[in-house]
C-alpha cells in the first residue's frame, strides 16, 4: 500500500488484537471447533469504504485459512444495505475477529467519508484540502491514507518530515523573521518550511523574510482575499481554523493554495457496517 509499509499494518493490528482477544475469545468456544462459515458485511449506510489492508490483517493473524473477498475498493462509494465483503473460513476465527476488522473499517470509512465531503466542497477551485495530526493515537499513518482515499491530501506526517513555525516557536525566536532565518539553518529546502501568522502585517513579515509557504491562522474572508492580492504568487497561502464545509467553498474562492481542516481526522462519526452469518456447517 502506497505510503505504509506492510510491517506498520502488522503491527497496529497486533495491538488492537492483543487489547481485545487477549488470552484468548471465551465465546468463541460456544460454536464447534471444526464449523466453517460465511459471512457477510454491509453497508447500514451511504459512505466511502476505506481499510481494506487493516480488514484483512486482522483475519490473517487470527487464523491463515480465514479468507475475504472484497465487492469493493478503498476510496468507493458505498449504499446503505449493499455487500462490501464476504469472510469465509472457521467460524470461530470470523467470530474472534468480527469486532477488531469492523473497528477498523468503520473510523477508516469515516475517515475517507469525511474527506470527500470536503474534497466535494472545493471542486472546481485551485485549492487543495489538507489533513493535519490532530489523529487518534496510533492510527495516523491509517487514517492519513483514509484521508487520501476520499479525495484529500495530507500536510506533513509528523514533527520530523516538515518545519511548522508557529506562534509560539515566533515568541521563543523573537520574531516572524528569526524564525524564519533559523528554520532555514536546519533546512535547506524552502518547501520543508511553513510559518504561521494571524495579522496580516505578520505575513508581510513572513514574505519578506522569504517565506515560501505561509498559513493563515483564522483570517477573515476579507483578510484571505487581501492576503492572496498580498502573497502576489511569491508564496503559498494556507488557510487554517473555523473552517467547515458550511463555510469551506467561500475560503477556497478567495484563491489560496491549501485548505487545512482538522474536522477531516478529529470529529468523525463511525460508519456502521453490520457483519452477518451467511452460512454455517460442520467440517
Amino acid at each position: 500500500m502506497q505510503g505504509i509499509e506492510p510491517e506498520d499494518i502488522e503491527q497496529s493490528v497486533q495491538s488492537a488484537l492483543a487489547e481485545d482477544v487477549g488470552t484468548g475469545d471465551l465465546s468463541a468456544n460456544l460454536i464447534p471447533a471444526a464449523a466453517r462459515a460465511v459471512a457477510q458485511v454491509t453497508a447500514k449506510q451511504n459512505a466511502i469504504v476505506c481499510g481494506q489492508a487493516w480488514f484483512d490483517e486482522v483475519f490473517r493473524q487470527i487464523d491463515r485459512r480465514l479468507g475475504v473477498a472484497w465487492q469493493l475498493r478503498d476510496g468507493d462509494a458505498v449504499h446503505t444495505g449493499q455487500l462490501v465483503c464476504k469472510v469465509y473460513g472457521p467460524a470461530r476465527g470470523i467470530l474472534t475477529g468480527e469486532r477488531t476488522a469492523l473497528n477498523f473499517l468503520q473510523f477508516l470509512s469515516a475517515t475517507a467519508t469525511r474527506a470527500r465531503q470536503y474534497a466535494d466542497a472545493v471542486s472546481g477551485t485551485k485549492a487543495a484540502v489538507l489533513d493535519t495530526r490532530k489523529t487518534i493515537p496510533g492510527l495516523r499513518e491509517a487514517q492519513k491514507y483514509a484521508v487520501t482515499s476520499g479525495g484529500c491530501r495530507n500536510h506533513r506526517m509528523g514533527l520530523y518530515d516538515e518545519i511548522l513555525i508557529k506562534e509560539n516557536h515566533i515568541q521563543a525566536a523573537g520574531s516572524v523573521a528569526a524564525a524564519i532565518q533559523v528554520a532555514k539553518h536546519i533546512t535547506a529546502d524552502p518547501m520543508q518550511i511553513e510559518i504561521e501568522v494571524e495579522t496580516l502585517a505578520q505575513l508581510q513579515e513572513a514574505l519578506d523574510a522569504g517565506a515560501t509557504r505561509v498559513l493563515l491562522d483564522n483570517f477573515t474572508m476579507d483578510q484571505l482575499e487581501t492576503a492572496v492580492k498580498t502573497a502576489a504568487g511569491r508564496a503559498k497561502l494556507e488557510a487554517s481554523g473555523s473552517i467547515s464545509l458550511e463555510n469551506i467553498r467561500r475560503v477556497a474562492e478567495t484563491g489560496v493554495d491549501f485548505i487545512s481542516i482538522g474536522d477531516l481526522t478529529k470529529n468523525i462519526q463511525a460508519v456502521d457496517f453490520s457483519m452477518r452469518f451467511e452460512k454455517a456447517k460442520a467440517a
